[in-house]
């Protein structure tokens, strides 16, 4: 058994677990690459039946347009039941990353969003594909991640997961988060997807696209609402994602990677988390720890 059989036979083997201890499970599904093998992995873990719970996605009405038809693409196509929860809220008062800011976006838009949907399905065990690579405060999660009443996250009240043996009992109103890939690197990610042949999201992939500069970072012009500074005006360049969210919010990178197997090479000579290019992670006020007291993700 290699490397790779070895992560999917962990990460199958939790899933499972999970999924017997449950109650109602979910999938949370964000588009992006892990994602992807997320519904990949759980695909396998029940094949030749459908897994036994449905997809869910927070839609802030900001991804990517690309991002949206390959959710529909891959709906499709695994013939899984999706989910989709906006905040009504925040579609009330037109929440945007522009006129609110991002930590405010976020709060409402991702983090209220996803409480309520919890709460109005009735979930106590979610599936999502953070990894502990990714950020510091990830870095110290459990797979087995255990959620408060509120879905709140208290790094100190974690349970012990010695010789990878998870207790998966709740107490009254306690939810479980649990993440079968947190011991894989963004490295394993790429090198999996490329040995299964699992479609993604075009914008992983290197090509003209047309951006604007702001805060060092370059910002993808997706569609006509996002705002222009006086005098700015996009321009094309040769650039990919290493990471999808609200894009906005999310910055590209230059690089001339357009076949899996130039991602591989760049990611292998990478020295920076991925995740730097998640605006929401970069204001200490929004910090990703903080949110996921709150029940983010």
């Amino acid at each position: 058994m290699n490397h790779y059989q070895q992560l999917e036979a962990e990460a199958i083997e939790i899933i499972r677990e999970a999924v017997a201890g449950a109650r109602k499970p979910v999938m949370m599904y964000s588009i992006g690459k892990d994602s992807s093998v997320m519904l990949h992995l759980a695909r396998k873990a029940f094949y030749p039946a459908p897994p036994p719970f449905p997809l869910l996605h927070i839609d802030t009405t900001w991804k990517f347009r690309a991002m949206y038809a390959h959710r529909a693409r891959m709906v499709e196509e695994s013939g899984m039941e999706l989910l989709t929860h906006t905040n009504p809220e925040g579609l009330k008062q037109n929440v945007n990353p522009f006129t609110h800011g991002s930590n405010y976006h976020t709060d409402v838009m991702k983090t209220q969003a996803l409480r309520q949907a919890l709460d109005m399905h009735g979930f106590d065990v979610v599936f999502g594909g953070a990894r502990r690579d990714e950020e510091k405060s990830r870095a110290k999660e459990r797979v087995f991640s255990f959620r408060s009443a509120g879905h709140r996250w208290d790094p100190k009240s974690q349970r012990p997961e010695l010789w990878n043996l998870y207790n998966t009992r709740t107490r009254p109103d306690e939810s479980i988060r649990v993440f079968p890939i947190s011991n894989w690197t963004e490295l394993d990610i790429w090198q999996y997807l490329h040995v299964e042949k699992i479609p993604i999201v075009p914008l992983y992939f290197a090509a003209k696209r047309p951006v604007v500069k702001r805060g060092g970072m370059w910002i993808m012009v997706d569609d006509d609402r996002m705002p222009l500074e006086p005098g700015e005006i996009p321009e094309m360049r040769m650039v990919r994602f290493r990471t999808l969210g609200c894009y906005p919010l999310t910055a590209a990178i230059e690089s001339p990677a357009t076949t899996m197997e130039e991602i591989i090479a760049e990611t292998f000579n990478t020295v920076s988390s991925e995740r730097e290019g998640r605006l929401i992670d970069s204001d200490q006020p929004g910090s990703m720890e903080k949110k996921k007291q709150e029940g983010y993700f």
